[in-house]
């Protein structure tokens, strides 16, 4: 594995420059976060467009209004001002790069997953700035697809292989592989297994989706132990993942809906709450939280992919 170096410099700009686009770090969603945005929010629009032919995936918010969306075209970063709906190219990528999952950390540096590309990179969430590119895994065919902050490292899913990548948060150190075993389950070689992951309630594993299941993974052993599902028999279909205390949403992309989960203390078991549908799901793939709302890019794998195709996100309520 190889890696670029922060600058030390950059990074001291970093910690006070950016400092207002502060998020929680652990990839879970504070109840504390946005409590006193969910009045002004109900008056902000419930949807907004991307740029056509965008091909999105993953979204992330901070603690400020403001939506971050990668693009599979490019790997593009799209960031859109939620009290207006409107927004702009924040970082161009390049043909035959991809951003999938991204999460926003505390200190304005922004995660990306880079799919087939096999990489993650840093990018600076004010200007669009790369900061760094780790190349995560040597697999000749991977796709580094979502990421959680927790802890002192980026966890990232590879799709193709059973491992998880934990890069250190805006520092110096090296890259952690992290072998899944126990009751882990690989898909077939060329079909997509691990997905989205959040960190548990206890603070001790992730919760990981892989091919309509989920599985509680310990990050000092990469034992997986599957999640008993109580009121459903699987998350088929299941991309991204929100927590909220001990509740989960897991969007399920093209079922077109998100099932919400209460989980017991230990991650052990899920009971399903309800479900959300919406008529304008169009295939979400991830979901972001602000306020009392949860944001969703709609992929819309089942249409055209095209330079011409339009897109867009969309909010439902919590």
């Amino acid at each position: 594995m190889t890696r670029n170096h922060f600058q030390p410099s950059r990074r001291t700009v970093l910690g006070g420059a950016v400092a207002a686009l502060a998020v929680a770090g652990t990839g879970t969603v504070s109840a504390q976060a946005s409590s006193g945005a969910s009045t002004r929010a109900s008056a902000w629009p419930s949807e907004f467009p991307l740029p056509d032919g965008w091909l999105p995936e993953g979204i992330t918010i901070g603690s400020r209004p403001y939506a971050y969306m990668g693009s599979r075209a490019d790997g593009s970063i799209y960031r859109t001002d939620l009290r207006t709906g409107e927004g702009g190219v924040l970082h161009r990528g390049a043909a035959g790069l991809a951003s999938i999952g991204l999460k926003l950390d505390r200190d304005g540096l922004l995660y990306v997953a880079g799919g087939a590309g096999g990489t993650a990179k840093v990018l600076d969430a004010r200007d669009g700035e790369l900061l760094a590119t780790y190349q995560l895994t040597p697999n000749a065919a991977p796709f580094i697809n979502d990421v959680v902050l927790h802890r002192d490292r980026a966890w990232f899913t590879d799709s193709r292989d059973a491992v998880l990548h934990g890069v250190p948060r805006g520092r110096t150190g090296k890259v952690r592989a992290l072998p899944l075993t126990g009751e882990w389950v690989q898909a077939p070689a060329g079909t997509n297994s691990a997905n989205g992951l959040v960190a548990t309630p206890d603070g001790r594993g992730l919760i990981v989706v892989n091919a309509g299941q989920l599985y509680r993974v310990d990050i000092r052993t990469g034992h997986a132990t599957k999640v008993a599902l109580v009121g459903g028999t699987d998350v088929t279909g299941g991309d991204g993942l929100v927590r909220l205390g001990r509740v989960l949403y897991v969007v399920q992309n093209r079922q077109n809906k998100i099932t919400v989960w209460d989980l017991d203390r230990d991650a052990t078991t899920a009971t399903l709450r309800r479900t959300i549908t919406d008529p304008r799901f169009d295939v979400p793939t991830t979901a972001a939280r602000f306020g009392d709302r949860l944001y969703l890019v709609n992929a819309r794998f089942t249409s055209p992919q095209t330079p011409q195709t339009t897109f867009n996100a969309v909010s439902v309520s919590l």
